[in-house]
């Protein structure tokens, strides 16, 4: 953890001096996109500086405790006393804000959505799943757009990507990678039969583009004529979607928008955060010591949570959390299921930031 918050405050301290390169200051594209990512940055790295100079004031002030001035001795064990309060408070507040690893304070995600077995009712699920993230995101005051939708006759979605930015957002989100079931009587269903189908979510941190390059040699653009829309109503007489095919094999595709270089924009930006996760899993692996937290794997197979509509319950598996209050949640007032889940994690990472203490 003291090695992720070393290169938290290095990265930091770069992009500050290269806001002030003279070359940097006058390309404002790259200004933008650097000073977006220091502001990310800052809250942790002042933090984690802030920390570590209050740890060398504690040994300046242990050396005093060998003078042969008592009154100096004195001032000495005050100023411990002192400093030990704030290295707490400090650390306290380290441990909250390291809560999901080296993404911690990504203030951008791409949220993906796909309907999984159960075929219409799956993909009426997603669209719950899709709403539910919606609404909780404008709690938040969160912005949120729709990168790409696959919907479904019925009003359902197979697929529906959104990004959402925020203060906190990948801190929260985190945790909705992973398996949703539901469990219900589809408004399909004769005979009152309670169904079981399922949703998936993968919650990905957006990288910035400082910090992850694509060449144009690297990727293949497709330009197609595709309709959008629910059931299709939006045909595109031009070619203006756009599909992506990065030479690892990573295939997206964008045809939200009416315009071809507003889709290719989008399809870049999921390309990045697609390709970006890939590396992120592979550095996973690498780290053999690396924490493994329970509710922070990710892992899409794993069912996560179920969704019971006729006990108007909801159960995280993971922490085994059950809250009878399915109506709120689905409605977005998903804030009790995060506390918990952020809550158990605080406690996992406690004891692995205990090296930070001394």
């Amino acid at each position: 953890m003291r090695e992720m918050l070393e290169e938290k405050l290095s990265r930091f301290e770069f992009l500050e001096k290269q806001m002030s390169d003279p070359d940097v200051m006058g390309n404002s594209h790259q200004m933008a996109t650097i000073a977006r990512e220091h502001g990310s940055l800052a809250k942790l790295a002042t933090k984690y500086r802030t920390f570590k100079n209050t740890i060398d004031e504690m040994g300046e002030a242990k050396e005093l405790l060998e003078s042969d001035d008592e009154e100096m001795r004195e001032l000495a064990e005050a100023d411990i006393e002192s400093l030990k309060a704030r290295r707490e408070k400090l650390w306290q507040e380290l441990l909250d804000m390291t809560i999901g690893g080296e993404d911690a304070n990504r203030t951008r995600i791409v949220l993906e959505i796909r309907g999984g077995a159960g075929g219409d009712e799956a993909a009426l699920f997603a669209r719950d799943l899709y709403e539910m993230y919606k609404r909780y995101a404008e709690t938040k005051k969160w912005k949120y757009e729709v990168m790409e939708a696959n919907p479904t006759e019925l009003g359902g979605f197979k697929e529906v990507i959104i990004s959402v930015e925020g203060e906190g957002v990948y801190r929260e989100l985190q945790y909705e990678s992973g398996g949703h079931r539901v469990q219900r009587v589809p408004e399909t269903e004769a005979k009152g039969r309670v169904h079981t189908s399922a949703a998936t979510v993968a919650v990905m941190p957006e990288p910035e583009d400082v910090e992850f390059e694509l060449s144009p040699e690297d990727y293949e653009v497709e330009r197609y004529a595709a309709s959008s829309g629910p059931g299709g109503q939006h045909v595109n007489k031009t070619a203006s979607a756009v599909r992506l095919i990065h030479k690892d094999g990573v295939i997206v595709q964008c045809c939200e928008e009416r315009s071809q270089h507003k889709n290719l924009a989008k399809a870049l930006r999921l390309l990045k955060t697609k390709l970006y996760e890939v590396k992120r899993a592979e550095e996973e692996k690498q780290r053999s010591d690396h924490r493994k937290s329970l509710v922070g794997s990710g892992d899409r197979s794993q069912r996560i949570r179920t969704y019971n509509f006729p006990e108007n319950r909801v159960t995280d598996h993971r922490i085994n959390l059950t809250l009878y209050k399915l109506d709120q949640i689905i409605a977005g007032a998903i804030q009790p299921v995060i506390d918990g889940l952020v809550d158990y994690d605080r406690q996992q990472l406690r004891g692995d930031m205990g090296d930070l203490e001394e």
